[in-house]
């Protein structure tokens, strides 16, 4: 059994609901998750992972590595995944939220 699968039914048995009504919800195919389960695949596709980690609210890397990093969390509230998210994409965006602070902070102290 792979790691990525125990840690996918942990979230289920966690979250209240089976792997099979996970799979029925995500539209995944049950056969994915076997293949996990009986350790003849290591991982899901990018896609599947995707789906799974947003359905637990959790980071792609969470499932696939079991390690949660600040921000691949960020990274996953921001852009919906963390696969393909290179450091420019995420620098830019934090750039972004500054100006946007700092233009609310400027609103701010201009209605005092």
């Amino acid at each position: 059994m792979s790691k990525m699968y125990e840690r996918i039914q942990q979230l289920c048995k966690d979250k209240g609901v089976s792997v099979s009504q996970m799979c029925r919800e995500l539209k995944i195919t049950r056969s994915c998750l076997s293949e996990l389960s009986q350790g003849r695949t290591e991982t899901l596709s990018a896609v599947n992972t995707g789906k799974i980690a947003r359905y637990f609210g959790v980071s792609a890397s969470y499932l696939t590595d079991g390690e949660q990093d600040a921000s691949d969390d960020l990274k996953f509230a921001v852009f919906n995944c963390t696969n393909g998210i290179t450091d420019e994409m995420f620098e830019e965006v934090k750039r972004f939220a500054e100006m946007v602070r700092l233009r609310e902070e400027s609103k701010r102290k201009a209605s005092e």
